[in-house]
């Protein structure tokens, strides 16, 4: 496949191929119609029939080339493989799409340290689980590795502590660095402001910068509230304290928080305990 792809990349030789695809030619022809000399075209043509992609053949004085198009089509069959992972994977290349539209804008307005600091976002999701699944979720470590992290991270460190004033540490890395020899992605502390079991849980986080010190703060409040269905999850995401290094932060922030909140619902979904309220007068 290497050579296949070395050879198709000099458009010399693909102005070649393209003339072979209309008939087998003899390379003097093909040397006038690709306005080059026959030395050079005749070291192209080689090049191609050593990846397998023209066949010669001597015929009196000349030397005829055809295309042989088994090479290209196992490429295509391969260019649509890779086309058709991609598409399945559609959601993250979309997703990666948004954040670098956002974050030349975003880059552009951070001008001054506090220049963010108005941001809010809200973020609703209606759980077919019980609040306090809900609730455990949102707390336990064991539970929050399985949705906290963004997208192709996991976390290398995560420290949260369900009480007012607890700490928060979170650091991940990339999901295929198994061995922890890339960079870390990202590490963020904070503390828990409030904590109301099955009602009510806020805190603040505050995203490190590469070089040390913090990019900004957000001021999280989650409210739980039971439903027919379950729990109506409401999350309110406010930002302060923004740097102007900040601006690659906050560019991913509304898209990675509804991210992990979308991992949220399908971890409740496959949760093994049960998924509804006890709704029938029957039971006790």
């Amino acid at each position: 496949m290497d050579e296949l792809l070395t050879a198709l990349a000099d458009p010399a030789r693909w102005r070649l191929l393209s003339l072979l695809a209309e008939r087998p030619r003899p390379v003097g022809v093909l040397a006038q119609l690709a306005e080059a000399r026959q030395p050079q075209t005749s070291k192209h043509l080689q090049t191609l029939e050593r990846a397998g992609l023209v066949t010669s053949k001597r015929t009196g004085q000349r030397h005829i080339y055809a295309l042989q198009p088994g090479p290209l089509r196992d490429l295509a069959t391969a260019l649509n493989e890779l086309a058709d992972a991609a598409a399945q994977t559609g959601s993250h290349h979309e997703a990666h799409h948004r954040y670098r539209l956002r974050l030349d804008a975003e880059r552009s307005a951070a001008s001054e340290p506090g220049w963010a600091d108005s941001r809010s976002f809200r973020f609703h999701r209606s759980l077919a689980v019980r609040p306090e699944l809900v609730w455990r979720y949102l707390t336990e470590t064991s539970l929050l590795t399985r949705w906290w992290a963004p997208h192709d991270m996991r976390f290398s460190e995560l420290v949260f502590e369900a009480r007012a004033g607890g700490r928060i540490v979170q650091e991940y890395r990339d999901i295929d660095d198994a061995d922890g020899s890339d960079l870390v992605a990202g590490r963020a502390e904070g503390v828990v402001d409030d904590v109301r079991p099955g009602e009510r849980l806020a805190y603040r986080l505050s995203p490190q910068l590469h070089g040390g010190g913090q990019a900004f703060t957000s001021h999280a409040d989650f409210a739980l509230r039971p439903s027919d269905i379950g729990t109506e999850l409401d999350v309110h995401f406010q930002v302060a304290e923004t740097t102007v290094e900040s601006a690659d932060f906050i560019a991913g922030l509304e898209i990675g928080f509804g991210q992990s909140l979308d991992k949220l619902e399908a971890a409740l979904a496959t949760d093994p305990e049960p998924t509804a309220p006890d709704t029938d007068p029957g039971n006790t």
